[in-house]
């Protein structure tokens, strides 16, 4: 590996730069949830909104794309073809693209409310 090799992402690294990527595509509502030892899961989770199905895939193929450069694919994802709940999952960094009505209606927020939040503003 030479030095202009990027580093695979991972941490909290991951997460700051999947949020600009996000925010980029104009994702709304952003919260991160940290469930330290609670998850068994992800060390992190990404929750945002995008406004129809076509914003959530843009959102998503940014969040993808950019992180694929810094040489860290996704190791699973899910929802991509129909655009209503998108989910990337980076082992330790899960993130959650919902259409409104179903971030409401599963409030995964509430799941994890005992633990740190960070809400970030667009």
């Amino acid at each position: 590996m030479t030095a202009n090799t990027p580093q695979m992402l991972a941490g909290k690294d991951l997460v700051d730069h999947a949020v600009s990527l996000a925010l980029t595509k104009k994702a709304e509502h952003i919260v991160l949830v940290n469930p330290g030892n609670q998850s068994g899961i992800a060390e992190w989770f990404i929750i945002c909104t995008g406004k129809n199905e076509i914003h959530n895939k843009a959102i998503a193929e940014a969040v993808q794309t950019g992180l694929k450069a810094q040489q860290t694919p996704p190791w699973h994802t899910e929802g991509a073809v129909d655009g209503r709940w998108i989910l990337l999952d980076y082992s330790d960094v899960i993130i959650n693209i919902m259409l409104p009505e179903l971030r409401e209606y599963y409030a995964l927020e509430k799941l994890w409310e005992d633990c740190p939040m960070i809400d970030i503003q667009e």
